[in-house]
């Protein structure tokens, strides 16, 4: 079985899933019913590092609501940074009801920076 420190984009595929698991407030056992693999499995990704068939993979990138482009989109990768994926992470986690004041959170940081800026 393939490990995540072995392919680099795949390093924090294994806590992210555990992660977002945690944040859905879901049991390992009942993620591993949604995807239809041991929950033994499950456990090797999360804490092993161990990387996933496709099959299970696409459907822990589904359901898990973790982004594609961390793992595949090498190009993307190089104009982001931890912080960012975390907080893209938690934002694709979100309820939808609380985006407008997220998005106002960033129009200001924005603002507020080009303030600076000038």
């Amino acid at each position: 079985m393939p490990k995540a420190k072995d392919c680099l984009p795949f390093a924090s595929f294994g806590q992210d899933v555990k992660t977002a698991r945690m944040a859905m407030g879901m049991t390992r056992k009942a993620l591993a019913e949604k995807v239809n693999i041991d929950p033994r499995y499950l456990a090797n990704i999360e804490n092993v590092g161990d990387i996933p068939s496709i099959p299970v993979l696409y459907d822990l990138l589904h359901i898990c609501k973790l982004s594609v482009d961390k793992y595949f989109n090498l190009n993307k990768r190089d104009n982001t940074s931890e912080d960012y994926d975390r907080i893209i992470q938690k934002l694709m986690l979100c309820p939808k009801q609380y985006l407008p004041i997220i998005e106002g959170a960033i129009d200001g940081a924005i603002k507020s920076q080009e303030t600076e800026d000038a």
